[in-house]
């Protein structure tokens, strides 16, 4: 489905029951609502489940120029305004995590509980250079340049070696991101930082991650540190695209949350 909100037309789908709680799902850099489809699936019949492509990605339209988390944030509060969610739940990994770190912080009354994977809370000098390395690629090779340098970073060897069929479902959606998206949303990941702020969220927060993503799961575990309250979970044998590397797990752990 299609909506217009903040400028730009959205591509989205929506599925579950009428009444039941929402839950909104954000994707990652380079993917799109597709990467949620076995959670989208098997938790159809608990919540009114919202899945969209971020700005840059999908279906969903892909301006030129650099974007930032400030805008993504917004992108989100007008496409909740446009389709009347007034609450939800939120999970998002990655790019999706960032974006709702800050949404919790700026406007934490439209939010319950905060499942937020995969993602350190902020940039470095370093990741801003290898940000801006990416997008350099981007615009002189496209997004096969990128292909197997972002499946080498994002999965362990094992499964690399392994070849799940998910991965081939995140190599089509890497080939298929638009490069206006990807550079878009590559610099506002070069530029943000949700650290600072996040141990005064006062709304519920799970912090999810793959034990192989990098260094994601020692500063994701430094951040529950820090907030009180906070639940803190490692998918075992996991790389960056968690949720489908362990989608049993995920769920589980997402459900619980949730329905705690």
């Amino acid at each position: 489905m299609r909506i217009r909100a903040n400028g730009i037309t959205f591509n989205f789908e929506i599925s579950g029951p009428d009444r039941a709680p929402w839950l909104i799902f954000s994707n990652s850099l380079a993917t799109n609502l597709h990467m949620w489809d076995q959670q989208a699936t098997d938790l159809r019949n608990e919540f009114r489940i919202l899945r969209y492509d971020q700005r840059g990605h999908g279906r969903t339209e892909a301006p030129a120029g650099r974007y930032t988390f400030d805008l993504l944030i917004a992108d989100v509060i007008a496409l909740m305004d446009a389709l009347g969610i007034k609450r939800a739940h939120w999970c998002g990994l990655s790019m999706g995590c960032a974006t709702g770190m800050g949404l919790v912080q700026k406007h934490p009354e439209r939010f319950d509980r905060m499942v937020l994977c995969d993602n350190p809370g902020r940039s470095s000098p370093e990741t801003q250079r290898a940000w801006e390395e990416r997008i350099a690629i981007a615009q002189q090779g496209g997004m096969p340049a990128l292909l197997e340098s972002t499946m080498q970073r994002w999965f362990p060897p094992q499964t690399l070696q392994a070849n799940p069929p998910h991965l081939d479902k995140i190599r089509k959606m890497i080939l298929a991101t638009p490069v206006n998206g990807f550079i878009g949303c590559a610099a506002a990941l070069a530029d943000h930082d949700f650290r600072p702020l996040m141990p005064q969220v006062r709304n519920p927060v799970l912090y999810m991650t793959g034990e192989k993503d990098a260094n994601n799961a020692a500063a994701m575990k430094a951040m529950q540190d820090e907030l009180p309250g906070s639940r803190y979970v490692v998918l075992p044998g996991a790389g960056h695209i968690s949720n489908m590397d362990q989608p049993a797990m995920f769920t589980k752990a997402l459900r619980e949350f949730l329905s705690a």
